[in-house]
Order: structure tokens, then C-alpha cells, then sequence
């Protein structure tokens, strides 16, 4: 059996993404399918390498979350797991309230 390697656990969360990569620019639209207190798993057709540096934006109708993350892993055509690194004031406010109130 695998071992668990997250720091923290997931949960489902389905919202719009934007991931920035950071040495070139490139914006891939996506989709987040989970989230947790330290990454998230973003559903796309076209993810990048293990390693990548990006600035991922998650946004719902009422709120946006903003950090600098890593690529974690990479599933071809089917997305990434990113990692999260730095956060601007008030992002993680946003990220506790979309978290289930047991975290």
C-alpha cells in the first residue's frame, strides 16, 4: 500500500482556475477538483512539468484565492497537483473559509 505523502487533507472543492507559469508567462484556464491547506488538484488536458513554478488564481462567483506554488506532479492529459508556496495578505482568509470548518 502507498504511503500518504500530504501534509494536509483534501477536499472536494469544483471552481475556476488560472495558472500562471512563471518563467514564461503562459496562462493555462483550468479547473480545480480539490483543495486543501497546503495545494490543490487542477484538472487540464495540457498540465505542466513536475517542478514548474506558477501563480495559481481559484476563483468561485463570490471570492479569488492567489498563491505561488509548485507543480507537484503532472498526470498527462489529465492535470497537476500543485503545492503551495507563498501567499498575499487575505488569500488564506479566503482559502479557511472554502476549507470544512473540522480543519
Amino acid at each position: 500500500m502507498e504511503q500518504e505523502r500530504r501534509r494536509s487533507p483534501r477536499f472536494p472543492f469544483i471552481a475556476s482556475a488560472e495558472v500562471h507559469e512563471e518563467n514564461n508567462g503562459s496562462q493555462l484556464p483550468a479547473r480545480i477538483s480539490d483543495i486543501s491547506a497546503t495545494g490543490c488538484y487542477v484538472d487540464t488536458i495540457n498540465p505542466l512539468p513536475g517542478g514548474t513554478a506558477v501563480r495559481v488564481r481559484i476563483f468561485n462567483e463570490t471570492q479569488s484565492f492567489v498563491a505561488l506554488a509548485t507543480v507537484a506532479y503532472s498526470v498527462v492529459h489529465l492535470g497537476m497537483g500543485l503545492s503551495f508556496n507563498e501567499m498575499p495578505p487575505g488569500s488564506m482568509e479566503v482559502l479557511q473559509t472554502w476549507l470544512p470548518a473540522a480543519v
